[in-house]
């Protein structure tokens, strides 16, 4: 900023060009979704990709126009964030200390907007809820359906483990065969012989796995404790 580059002062217009695109963008999205009804959680409008979920972004594939409805008041504070940053910009282009004031300014909102999102898709893709209604369960053995990663929350809240039903896969395989891993991988078989137990056994589950878990057991014996989203934690008696 000291030296007042060439340099800054076209990379200074070249951001108030993007900013002004993304508030454009952000708005055109926001009137088209503002008469939309958002009726229970944001997962109601999202689509499932489970082959794109090894991906950084891959969730970024969910996404539908129907799911901005629950996003309004993010795609306000984002649309406002680079507005407010294109016009202070225009008027400070000249100014480089005033233009990354500006920046600042636009970021800080950016990140506020981020940060009500994640809370509009926190009961997709987190499982806090379902891990404060374990914790103050009757105790029980606790199985997971799938991979270890589609609940490894519960683990953290929780501090405990878990028995993993056909989630012998991703980076878990490797060392899964070892001949000291601890036993916790369990086929159809080893859950059908345990959920019938007379022994208390909870079980993680997404919507996608329920009707495969329900033709080994039963629809009637998947008792339901708590849902998120299309997350369950079911017991079995």
């Amino acid at each position: 900023m000291a030296s007042d580059s060439r340099g800054l002062k076209i990379g200074t217009r070249i951001l108030i060009g993007l900013y002004a695109l993304l508030a454009v963008a952000l708005g055109a999205v926001l009137v088209t979704v503002w008469r939309l009804p958002a009726p229970g959680d944001i997962s109601q409008a999202l689509t499932q990709n489970p082959e794109m979920y090894t991906l950084s972004l891959g969730h970024m594939t969910d996404l539908t126009l129907r799911a901005f409805a629950y996003l309004k008041l993010p795609l306000g504070l984002a649309a406002l964030a680079f507005g407010l940053g294109a016009a202070l910009l225009i008027a400070w282009r000249n100014n480089l200390s005033r233009a990354a004031l500006a920046i600042v300014a636009s970021m800080v909102i950016f990140f506020q907007a981020a940060r009500v999102a994640l809370v509009r898709f926190d009961p997709y893709l987190g499982s806090y809820d379902l891990a404060q209604v374990l914790k103050s369960a009757p105790p029980g053995e606790l199985i997971e359906a799938d991979a270890y990663y589609s609940f490894s929350s519960v683990f953290f809240y929780t501090n405990r483990t878990a028995l993993l039903l056909n989630g012998r896969n991703n980076n878990l395989e490797y060392g899964s065969y070892a001949p000291r891993a601890p036993k916790v991988f369990i086929d159809d078989q080893d859950f059908v012989r345990l959920w019938t137990r007379p022994s208390r056994y909870y079980l993680l589950a997404s919507g996608p796995d329920r009707p495969h878990l329900e033709e080994l057991v039963g629809k009637g014996n998947l008792h339901l404790v708590a849902a998120s989203a299309d997350n369950y934690l079911l017991v079995n008696h």
